[in-house]
């Protein structure tokens, strides 16, 4: 990598009338402000459909986009939909936060209204989508059953044959349903042409994508029902063991997510076939893409099913380099970016020395006045992609304030601020400046800020908060602060510390 900067900042937090961000016109202003600021990278969160808890790291296919970044303006473009449906699309609430519930019933209802009205051009156009796409036949199937079993999980489909995946009662219902299943179909080739032609004006201002892929995917997932093979998955296909993570910075009782484990020894037999597509997709969307947790290709924390925190797990061994030689031989140089936070042992480092990839490392975590942290940037290697904060972060003001005495005298004595006025919040806030260049001036090829540290904002504005089940993944950046952001400050910033 060469020297660079970005900003994070999903696009379900963009500014817009339709109660999410979408891929609209706000994205494009967007990325354009990002390089006035002098930026190279706009960073997102997983691309997939929110699932438990509203949150895109559980989802019902990692392949599948979230319907809700459809722009409805484009389907009023094409006349999908009427004027009064446009409107109706405009979301009234708060500004500030997304409204899951009221997407959930607006945005279906609106696609299909869009549905109704495609045209032979667009059946066309889905059906080549169709072909040319090797998951979406399991993802409009899954939803398609789904739907007909009333939100159940796969595993308790009272037909055992689709439970099964057996081909000959999916043809049955591909035929029987095919409308709906038609319908599902079209959403995704939506989201996907929205989203394609809208990286490439983004990549034409100049601008980059990072992408963000959770390592795990979700139980109850047409990844799962389709691939049980590839999975830690029992004959009547329960789980005798789920992904977490031990007790850490987050969670004193570690972290249970409560995801299927792969069964890594499947995986090598066919080859990482299933890694290798999902990888490919991936590339194609992006420019660079972060995997999260990504020791667990390295050794992974196991834990009892029915244990209630993930306190007492163990760690069993995972692919390693073979699956990583792999993917060399597939994609040269991949772009890839390891998230290797959390608990790392020697043979973690060694990993991830030897694929080469850039690991990450954020300042919040090295304000430890009793140690010489990785994390403080003095510590930060070339090859690294360094952060203020992460989504799973306070915001710097946020931490600030939350932080211990010793902490706070720590942070603003390394980042030389010893102004006592340190609580100052917004744009100019001179405290998250100071540490805002501690990262900058650091010896990281890549350094990304999110937008919240960028516009001063306080522990309000966090994405979300680990180990908590409801109230995450819902904040917004409203236009005032966006326009409030100081891209002349930035943009000297980036030429002062060669990042431009």
């Amino acid at each position: 990598m060469t020297r660079a900067s970005g900003a994070l900042l999903h696009i379900s937090s963009l500014p817009g009338p339709f109660g999410t961000g979408c891929f609209g016109e706000e994205a494009l202003a967007f990325s354009e402000l990002l390089k006035e600021a002098g930026f190279s990278y706009w960073q997102v969160l997983p691309f997939s459909h929110p699932g438990m808890g509203d949150s895109p790291y559980q989802s019902y296919s990692a392949y599948a986009g979230n319907v809700y970044f459809i722009d409805p303006r484009q389907l009023r473009a094409k006349n999908l939909i009427s004027d009064s449906d446009l409107e109706e699309a405009k979301y009234e609430g708060s500004a500030h936060a997304v409204d899951f519930p009221w997407l959930h019933r607006n945005r279906e209802d609106l696609l299909h209204k869009a549905y109704k009205n495609i045209d032979e051009e667009i059946i066309r156009d889905t059906k080549n989508f169709c072909q040319t796409t090797l998951w979406l036949d399991d993802v409009a199937l899954y939803e398609t059953i789904r739907k007909l079993e009333e939100g159940k999980p796969w595993w308790e489909w009272e037909n055992y044959a689709l439970r099964m995946h057996e081909s000959a009662a999916l043809d049955e219902i591909r035929s029987k349903y095919y409308d709906e299943y038609f319908f599902y179909c079209f959403t995704q080739y939506e989201f996907y042409r929205q989203w394609m032609e809208l990286k490439g004006q983004i990549n034409a201002a100049g601008i980059e994508v990072i992408g963000d892929i959770p390592i795990y995917v979700s139980a109850d997932s047409s990844d799962v029902w389709a691939n049980t093979r590839l999975f830690q998955v029992n004959a009547d296909h329960s789980f005798s063991h789920i992904a977490g993570v031990p007790p850490d910075y987050f969670c004193e009782d570690g972290q249970l997510w409560g995801n299927p484990l792969y069964d890594w020894d499947a995986h090598a037999k066919e080859g990482y076939t299933w890694w290798i597509h999902r990888l490919a997709v991936n590339f194609s969307l992006f420019d660079k893409i972060r995997i999260d947790h990504f020791r667990g290709f390295c050794s992974y924390w196991s834990v009892d099913a029915k244990a209630e925190t993930a306190r007492n797990g163990q760690w069993e061994k995972g692919p390693g380099m073979d699956l990583f030689k792999k993917v060399a031989e597939i994609f040269p140089n991949p772009p890839i970016i390891a998230e290797d936070l959390g608990e790392i042992d020697d043979a973690v480092r060694d990993f991830l020395a030897a694929t080469q990839f850039p690991g990450m490392h954020v300042l919040q975590f090295g304000f430890d006045p009793n140690c010489d942290s990785t994390n403080l940037p003095h510590n930060f290697e070339k090859n690294s992609v360094a952060y203020t904060g992460t989504h799973d972060n306070n915001t710097l003001l946020g931490w600030l304030w939350d932080a211990s005495p010793e902490e706070r005298r720590f942070a603003l004595s390394y980042c030389n601020y010893p102004d006592p006025d340190w609580g100052i919040g917004g744009p100019q806030s001179p405290s998250c400046r100071a540490m805002i260049r501690q990262v900058w001036q650091s010896h990281a090829d890549l350094v990304i800020a999110p937008v919240q540290d960028l516009a001063g904002y306080g522990r309000d504005a966090r994405m979300n908060v680990p180990g908590t089940p409801v109230g995450n993944w819902v904040f917004r950046m409203p236009q005032e602060g966006i326009d409030s952001i100081d891209t002349k400050w930035l943009s000297e910033l980036n030429i002062l510390y060669r990042r431009k």
